[in-house]
């Protein structure tokens, strides 16, 4: 993973990697996807049974999206349903809803409803068997689907990585459902372009990479136990169950020839230029992947004004990682500085 703007991140053992590796000659966009699903794959409960039950102790919950075939989706919901406040927290690439466990005791705490939902081809969600399987908007009708079917409203999002390119695209087309949405080290790239090492980590080294673990292991800068290190590589017993985490990186929207360039242009530019609802940014100051990427949003959405963005010393990217305190001190303050009408809406 590098700054698509940049900035490198390729660590010395990544770099040993890509080096055994021959440089992929072409770098050709995943496209479209125009044919059904054919085949899905579901990690056996067995694989997470080793996970402690003082490292994850949350019971999982799942719900059928139709949209494209049938597609298990897995989510935790902790907290008071009958709350106000519903915090959606978005998870990315190579992660899933584990990487919420350490935020979720202190948002419960304050009394909101917490949903954390694995994407489809990670965690314990369903995994379509084939790389061609997945695109931007498969995932945004996914999870799109999923608000629905799950009734949500009064939405608080938080997104980071790939939560972000998947959940604004979602808030995007149910704005009524979202009353703020906070946003961690991501993006909505419109084909601006990428440096020769994001191309590389895309198209060579991410195909490569043996254990996702060692992602974490890599990037974290707050050290995972040996238990937290294998929960991460948990969802994936076999190269079979790979396909979403070795495609995403080379769907992120990079170049005008990429799938949802279009897309993004649009969500900008239709909703984002005139959201008014609070939206705050909360990056890490040593996450190079998405270096500056929230000066765009500043500039761009009238809600940001007069919120308390912050730069969260010692924060990576996944910062739910090394930062998770003050990411829920940070969410609490902007929910309470930025309260609901009185009156709610009725559910939709």
């Amino acid at each position: 993973p590098v700054d698509i703007h940049g900035s490198e991140l390729i660590t010395p053992a990544m770099s040993a990697v890509a080096s055994n590796v021959a440089s992929a000659s072409e770098h050709v966009p995943p496209l479209e996807p125009l044919e059904p699903i054919r085949k899905i794959l579901r990690t056996d409960e067995s694989c997470f049974a080793k996970i402690p039950k003082s490292v994850f102790s949350y019971e999982p919950n799942y719900i059928n999206t139709e949209v494209h075939g049938n597609v298990r989706i897995h989510y935790l919901d902790e907290g008071k349903k009958s709350s106000r406040e519903t915090v959606l927290c978005m998870h990315g690439e190579p992660s899933w809803c584990f990487l919420y466990r350490k935020m979720i005791p202190g948002l419960c705490q304050a009394g909101y409803r917490v949903i954390c939902p694995d994407l489809p081809g990670f965690g314990k969600s369903d995994k379509p068997s084939e790389q061609c399987d997945y695109s931007c908007e498969r995932m945004v009708n996914w999870m799109t689907e999923f608000v629905v079917k799950m009734r949500l409203n009064n939405i608080t999002l938080f997104a980071q990585d790939w939560g972000g390119l998947i959940g604004l695209r979602v808030a995007a087309r149910l704005p009524e459902r979202f009353a703020r949405i906070c946003i961690s080290n991501t993006a909505l790239p419109v084909g601006k372009g990428a440096n020769k090492m994001f191309m590389k980590w895309a198209y060579v080294t991410s195909q490569q990479f043996p254990n996702w673990g060692m992602v974490f292991k890599l990037t974290c800068r707050v050290p995972l136990s040996k238990e937290e290190l294998a929960a991460y590589e948990a969802p994936f017993p076999s190269e079979a169950y790979k396909a979403a985490t070795r495609v995403f990186p080379k769907m992120v929207p990079v170049t005008q020839s990429h799938a949802s360039v279009e897309e993004n242009k649009g969500a900008l530019r239709r909703v984002f230029s005139r959201w008014t609802k609070p939206f705050l940014t909360l990056f890490g100051d040593r996450d190079p992947i998405t270096r500056g990427a929230e000066k765009g949003w500043l500039k761009l959405v009238p809600g940001a004004k007069g919120q308390k963005h912050v730069k969260i010393k010692g924060g990576g990217h996944f910062i739910q990682e090394d930062r998770p305190d003050e990411l829920v001190q940070r969410i609490i303050a902007f929910v309470n500085d930025n309260p609901l009408p009185a009156k709610l809406r009725a559910n939709l």
